[in-house]
Protein backbone atom coordinates (compact mmCIF):
# COMPACT_ATOMS: atom_id res chain seq x y z
CA UNK A 1 0.00 0.00 0.00
CA UNK A 2 2.67 2.51 0.78
CA UNK A 3 4.41 2.42 -2.62
CA UNK A 4 0.87 2.32 -4.11
CA UNK A 5 0.48 5.84 -2.38
CA UNK A 6 3.63 6.64 -3.17
CA UNK A 7 3.31 6.37 -7.24
CA UNK A 8 -0.13 8.10 -7.10
CA UNK A 9 1.40 11.22 -4.86
CA UNK A 10 4.55 11.16 -7.56
CA UNK A 11 2.51 10.84 -10.62
CA UNK A 12 -0.22 13.54 -9.57
CA UNK A 13 2.94 15.88 -8.97
CA UNK A 14 4.27 15.02 -12.01
CA UNK A 15 1.34 15.61 -14.32
CA UNK A 16 0.29 18.76 -12.37
CA UNK A 17 4.04 19.92 -13.36
CA UNK A 18 3.48 19.45 -16.81
CA UNK A 19 1.86 22.49 -17.30
CA UNK A 20 4.39 25.46 -18.59
CA UNK A 21 5.44 27.75 -16.02
CA UNK A 22 5.48 31.87 -16.05
CA UNK A 23 8.13 32.50 -13.73
CA UNK A 24 8.74 36.08 -11.72
CA UNK A 25 10.76 37.03 -8.68
CA UNK A 26 8.84 37.83 -5.62
CA UNK A 27 8.89 40.74 -3.76
CA UNK A 28 11.96 43.18 -4.85
CA UNK A 29 12.30 46.38 -3.18
CA UNK A 30 15.20 48.74 -2.32
CA UNK A 31 15.50 46.29 0.74
CA UNK A 32 15.82 42.99 -1.60
CA UNK A 33 18.83 41.98 -2.40
CA UNK A 34 18.10 38.64 -3.78
CA UNK A 35 15.23 36.38 -3.80
CA UNK A 36 13.59 33.62 -5.04
CA UNK A 37 11.16 33.05 -8.10
CA UNK A 38 7.73 32.10 -7.99
CA UNK A 39 5.60 30.65 -10.49
CA UNK A 40 2.36 33.36 -11.45
CA UNK A 41 -1.16 30.43 -11.02
CA UNK A 42 -4.27 31.69 -12.52
CA UNK A 43 -6.86 31.61 -10.00
CA UNK A 44 -10.08 32.04 -9.06
CA UNK A 45 -9.85 35.61 -7.72
CA UNK A 46 -6.84 36.50 -10.15
CA UNK A 47 -3.38 35.23 -10.02
CA UNK A 48 -1.65 33.20 -7.07
CA UNK A 49 2.10 32.99 -6.53
CA UNK A 50 3.54 29.65 -5.27
CA UNK A 51 7.33 28.54 -4.99
CA UNK A 52 8.93 27.14 -7.85
CA UNK A 53 9.11 23.10 -7.33
CA UNK A 54 10.16 22.00 -10.91
CA UNK A 55 10.72 24.05 -14.13
CA UNK A 56 9.59 22.72 -17.52
CA UNK A 57 11.39 22.42 -20.88
CA UNK A 58 9.51 25.73 -22.47
CA UNK A 59 8.84 27.78 -19.43
CA UNK A 60 8.88 31.14 -19.21
CA UNK A 61 11.18 33.36 -16.67
CA UNK A 62 10.66 37.34 -17.13
CA UNK A 63 12.97 39.49 -16.26
CA UNK A 64 12.72 42.90 -14.63
CA UNK A 65 15.18 45.60 -15.64
CA UNK A 66 18.13 45.87 -13.22
CA UNK A 67 17.60 42.29 -12.41
CA UNK A 68 19.82 39.25 -13.02
CA UNK A 69 18.27 35.71 -13.35
CA UNK A 70 20.03 32.89 -11.97
CA UNK A 71 18.93 29.72 -13.08
CA UNK A 72 20.57 26.83 -10.64
CA UNK A 73 20.18 22.71 -10.97
CA UNK A 74 21.04 20.60 -8.54
CA UNK A 75 22.43 24.16 -6.58
CA UNK A 76 24.78 24.39 -9.40
CA UNK A 77 24.56 27.45 -11.43
CA UNK A 78 23.55 26.43 -15.36
CA UNK A 79 21.98 29.58 -16.43
CA UNK A 80 22.05 33.22 -15.65
CA UNK A 81 20.65 36.64 -17.75
CA UNK A 82 20.62 39.99 -17.37
CA UNK A 83 18.55 41.17 -20.42
CA UNK A 84 15.10 42.34 -19.42
CA UNK A 85 12.72 40.63 -21.45
CA UNK A 86 10.40 37.20 -21.14
CA UNK A 87 12.77 33.86 -21.77
CA UNK A 88 11.86 30.22 -22.58
CA UNK A 89 13.66 27.39 -20.59
CA UNK A 90 15.42 24.63 -22.73
CA UNK A 91 17.51 23.31 -20.22
CA UNK A 92 15.25 21.58 -17.43
CA UNK A 93 15.72 17.89 -16.93
CA UNK A 94 12.19 17.90 -16.96
CA UNK A 95 10.26 18.30 -20.08
CA UNK A 96 6.82 19.14 -20.63
CA UNK A 97 4.45 16.97 -21.68
CA UNK A 98 2.78 19.71 -24.04
CA UNK A 99 6.00 19.64 -26.09
CA UNK A 100 5.41 15.94 -27.35
CA UNK A 101 8.03 14.74 -25.27
CA UNK A 102 6.01 11.76 -23.11
CA UNK A 103 8.47 9.56 -22.78
CA UNK A 104 11.00 11.67 -21.29
CA UNK A 105 8.50 13.22 -18.92
CA UNK A 106 7.47 9.59 -17.87
CA UNK A 107 10.76 8.77 -16.75
CA UNK A 108 10.85 11.88 -14.56
CA UNK A 109 7.93 10.28 -12.81
CA UNK A 110 9.76 7.09 -12.22
CA UNK A 111 12.80 9.14 -11.02
CA UNK A 112 10.49 10.81 -8.52
CA UNK A 113 9.31 7.75 -6.98
CA UNK A 114 13.17 7.00 -6.31
CA UNK A 115 13.29 9.76 -4.81
CA UNK A 116 10.26 9.95 -2.54
CA UNK A 117 7.87 12.29 -5.20
CA UNK A 118 10.77 15.29 -5.26
CA UNK A 119 12.61 16.17 -8.52
CA UNK A 120 16.03 13.85 -8.87
CA UNK A 121 17.74 16.85 -9.88
CA UNK A 122 16.34 20.04 -7.51
CA UNK A 123 15.94 23.36 -10.00
CA UNK A 124 15.76 26.78 -9.03
CA UNK A 125 15.36 30.39 -10.03
CA UNK A 126 17.05 33.66 -7.89
CA UNK A 127 16.85 36.98 -8.94
CA UNK A 128 19.31 39.37 -8.08
CA UNK A 129 18.73 43.38 -7.31
CA UNK A 130 21.39 45.34 -9.34
CA UNK A 131 19.73 48.60 -8.77
CA UNK A 132 22.05 51.10 -6.39
CA UNK A 133 21.00 50.09 -2.76
CA UNK A 134 20.53 53.56 -1.24
CA UNK A 135 19.90 54.48 2.15
CA UNK A 136 22.55 52.39 4.37
CA UNK A 137 23.47 53.91 7.58
CA UNK A 138 26.20 54.60 9.23
CA UNK A 139 27.73 56.16 12.07
CA UNK A 140 31.37 56.21 14.33
CA UNK A 141 30.89 54.60 17.92
CA UNK A 142 34.08 56.06 18.53
CA UNK A 143 35.99 59.49 17.64
CA UNK A 144 38.17 59.22 14.59
CA UNK A 145 41.50 60.70 14.89
CA UNK A 146 42.51 63.17 12.35
CA UNK A 147 45.83 65.61 11.48
CA UNK A 148 44.42 69.06 10.67
CA UNK A 149 47.59 70.93 9.06
CA UNK A 150 45.77 73.58 9.70
CA UNK A 151 45.63 73.88 12.87
CA UNK A 152 48.80 71.66 13.09
CA UNK A 153 47.00 69.67 15.80
CA UNK A 154 45.11 65.81 16.51
CA UNK A 155 41.90 66.09 16.50
CA UNK A 156 39.15 63.32 17.33
CA UNK A 157 35.67 63.87 15.15
CA UNK A 158 32.41 61.83 15.05
CA UNK A 159 30.15 61.78 12.10
CA UNK A 160 27.73 59.96 10.82
CA UNK A 161 25.40 59.25 7.29
CA UNK A 162 24.23 57.18 4.77
CA UNK A 163 26.15 55.58 2.10
CA UNK A 164 24.95 53.44 -1.23
CA UNK A 165 26.29 50.44 -3.10
CA UNK A 166 25.69 48.21 -5.77
CA UNK A 167 26.22 44.31 -6.85
CA UNK A 168 28.84 44.63 -9.57
CA UNK A 169 29.63 40.70 -9.61
CA UNK A 170 26.30 39.44 -9.30
CA UNK A 171 27.61 35.81 -9.81
CA UNK A 172 30.42 35.95 -6.92
CA UNK A 173 27.86 37.98 -4.62
CA UNK A 174 25.55 34.42 -5.14
CA UNK A 175 28.34 32.30 -4.30
CA UNK A 176 30.18 33.99 -1.11
CA UNK A 177 26.83 36.27 0.31
CA UNK A 178 23.83 34.13 -0.44
CA UNK A 179 23.05 31.63 2.30
CA UNK A 180 22.07 28.58 0.85
CA UNK A 181 18.38 27.71 0.31
CA UNK A 182 17.79 31.12 1.71
CA UNK A 183 14.09 32.47 0.25
CA UNK A 184 15.44 36.16 0.02
CA UNK A 185 18.53 37.92 1.28
CA UNK A 186 17.82 42.10 2.35
CA UNK A 187 19.99 44.87 3.26
CA UNK A 188 20.30 43.28 6.64
CA UNK A 189 23.05 41.02 5.65
CA UNK A 190 25.06 44.30 4.87
CA UNK A 191 24.43 45.94 7.72
CA UNK A 192 25.83 43.46 9.59
CA UNK A 193 28.41 42.19 7.76
CA UNK A 194 29.45 44.90 6.35
CA UNK A 195 29.01 48.11 8.49
CA UNK A 196 32.43 47.61 10.64
CA UNK A 197 34.26 47.06 7.44
CA UNK A 198 33.04 50.39 6.01
CA UNK A 199 33.57 52.11 9.60
CA UNK A 200 37.63 50.55 9.41
CA UNK A 201 38.09 51.79 6.06
CA UNK A 202 36.39 55.22 6.78
CA UNK A 203 39.23 55.60 9.23
CA UNK A 204 41.66 55.01 6.78
CA UNK A 205 40.19 57.25 4.46
CA UNK A 206 40.18 60.07 6.13
CA UNK A 207 43.95 59.41 7.43
CA UNK A 208 44.78 59.65 3.53
CA UNK A 209 42.94 63.10 3.44
CA UNK A 210 44.43 64.47 6.57
CA UNK A 211 47.98 63.33 4.39
CA UNK A 212 46.65 65.12 1.44
CA UNK A 213 46.17 68.44 3.60
CA UNK A 214 42.30 68.53 3.31
CA UNK A 215 40.92 70.42 6.63
CA UNK A 216 38.64 68.48 8.79
CA UNK A 217 35.80 71.58 8.23
CA UNK A 218 35.73 70.53 4.60
CA UNK A 219 34.84 66.76 4.98
CA UNK A 220 31.26 66.93 4.75
CA UNK A 221 31.91 68.51 1.02
CA UNK A 222 34.47 66.49 -0.21
CA UNK A 223 31.77 63.22 -0.73
CA UNK A 224 33.62 62.29 -3.94
CA UNK A 225 36.77 62.38 -2.80
CA UNK A 226 35.74 60.00 0.15
CA UNK A 227 34.01 57.65 -2.03
CA UNK A 228 37.28 57.53 -4.17
CA UNK A 229 39.62 56.80 -0.67
CA UNK A 230 37.27 54.30 0.71
CA UNK A 231 37.27 52.13 -2.69
CA UNK A 232 40.87 52.17 -2.21
CA UNK A 233 40.17 50.67 1.17
CA UNK A 234 37.20 48.26 0.11
CA UNK A 235 38.09 46.88 -3.18
CA UNK A 236 39.92 43.82 -1.71
CA UNK A 237 37.38 43.04 0.95
CA UNK A 238 34.04 43.77 -1.19
CA UNK A 239 34.70 43.84 -4.87
CA UNK A 240 37.20 41.40 -5.26
CA UNK A 241 35.47 39.27 -2.63
CA UNK A 242 31.77 39.66 -2.44
CA UNK A 243 31.02 41.14 -5.98
CA UNK A 244 30.01 44.63 -3.92
CA UNK A 245 30.93 47.91 -4.52
CA UNK A 246 30.87 51.19 -2.98
CA UNK A 247 28.61 54.05 -5.14
CA UNK A 248 28.18 56.97 -2.67
CA UNK A 249 28.73 58.18 0.69
CA UNK A 250 26.73 61.27 2.55
CA UNK A 251 28.26 62.77 5.51
CA UNK A 252 25.27 64.59 7.09
CA UNK A 253 27.37 66.34 10.15
CA UNK A 254 30.76 66.32 11.53
CA UNK A 255 31.21 66.60 15.61
CA UNK A 256 34.33 67.02 17.82
CA UNK A 257 35.09 65.84 20.54
CA UNK A 258 35.38 68.15 23.96
CA UNK A 259 38.94 68.63 23.47
CA UNK A 260 39.05 69.14 20.33
CA UNK A 261 36.59 71.54 20.02
CA UNK A 262 38.11 73.69 22.92
CA UNK A 263 41.90 73.65 20.85
CA UNK A 264 39.81 75.04 17.34
CA UNK A 265 37.76 77.18 19.14
CA UNK A 266 41.20 78.53 20.82
CA UNK A 267 43.50 78.33 17.72
CA UNK A 268 40.50 80.25 15.85
CA UNK A 269 40.55 83.21 18.39
CA UNK A 270 44.12 83.39 17.98
CA UNK A 271 44.19 83.19 14.63
CA UNK A 272 41.76 86.22 14.30
CA UNK A 273 43.78 88.56 16.95
CA UNK A 274 47.65 87.54 14.78
CA UNK A 275 45.81 88.11 11.53
CA UNK A 276 47.96 89.84 9.48
CA UNK A 277 47.66 93.70 7.77
CA UNK A 278 46.38 92.00 4.24
CA UNK A 279 43.44 90.31 5.81
CA UNK A 280 40.13 92.77 5.38
CA UNK A 281 39.71 95.29 8.07
CA UNK A 282 35.86 94.18 8.14
CA UNK A 283 37.05 90.94 9.86
CA UNK A 284 36.22 92.68 13.22
CA UNK A 285 39.93 92.18 14.53
CA UNK A 286 42.04 95.37 15.71
CA UNK A 287 45.50 95.50 13.94
CA UNK A 288 46.80 97.71 15.74
CA UNK A 289 50.10 96.78 18.36
CA UNK A 290 49.31 95.58 21.69
CA UNK A 291 50.38 97.49 25.10
CA UNK A 292 50.00 96.79 28.26
CA UNK A 293 48.35 98.19 30.56
CA UNK A 294 49.36 99.04 34.67
CA UNK A 295 47.36 95.98 35.91
CA UNK A 296 49.00 93.94 33.87
CA UNK A 297 46.72 92.89 30.65
CA UNK A 298 47.73 93.29 27.41
CA UNK A 299 45.09 95.11 25.00
CA UNK A 300 45.02 96.48 21.54
CA UNK A 301 42.02 99.24 21.83
CA UNK A 302 42.42 103.12 23.47
CA UNK A 303 40.90 101.25 27.08
CA UNK A 304 42.21 98.25 29.16
CA UNK A 305 39.60 95.42 28.62
CA UNK A 306 40.14 94.68 32.14
CA UNK A 307 39.99 98.01 33.89
CA UNK A 308 39.13 100.64 31.72
CA UNK A 309 42.45 102.82 31.81
CA UNK A 310 42.96 104.94 28.62
CA UNK A 311 45.96 104.13 26.55
CA UNK A 312 48.85 105.96 27.67
CA UNK A 313 49.71 108.67 24.88
CA UNK A 314 53.16 107.73 23.17
CA UNK A 315 56.41 109.16 24.81
CA UNK A 316 58.14 111.41 22.57
CA UNK A 317 61.67 110.34 21.30
CA UNK A 318 64.74 112.86 21.98
CA UNK A 319 68.85 112.74 21.79
CA UNK A 320 70.75 112.81 24.54
CA UNK A 321 74.66 114.09 23.87
CA UNK A 322 76.39 111.29 24.29
CA UNK A 323 74.10 110.50 21.04
CA UNK A 324 71.64 107.85 22.15
CA UNK A 325 68.24 108.23 21.40
CA UNK A 326 65.71 107.30 24.27
CA UNK A 327 62.09 107.62 24.83
CA UNK A 328 62.57 108.20 29.06
CA UNK A 329 63.36 110.87 31.39
CA UNK A 330 66.91 109.36 31.28
CA UNK A 331 69.26 108.39 29.31
CA UNK A 332 69.98 104.62 28.95
CA UNK A 333 73.27 105.57 28.28
CA UNK A 334 75.12 107.64 30.41
CA UNK A 335 72.06 108.24 32.93
CA UNK A 336 71.67 112.36 32.39
CA UNK A 337 68.12 113.75 32.72
CA UNK A 338 65.89 114.70 29.84
CA UNK A 339 66.13 118.20 28.45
Amino acid sequence: MGIIQATASAVSGSLASQWLEYIVSDRMDNNILMTRGVCVVRGKNGNEYSRVQTISNGSKIKIAPNQLMILCEGGQIVDYCATEGDYEVWLSSAPSMFNGELSAAVKETFQRIKYGGQPSASQDVYFLNLQEIKGLKFGTRNPLQYFDNFYNAELFVRCHGTYSVRICDPLKFFEEVVPRNADYVSTQVLSDQCLEEFLMALQGAVSLMSQDGVRVSNLGAKNLEIVKYLNTQLDTVWKEKRGIELVSVGIGNISYDDQSRELVNLRSRNAMMHQTPEQPKHAGVNLQKSWVCQCGSENYGNFCSVCGRQKPAPQQCWTCSCGLTNTGNFCSGCGKKRP
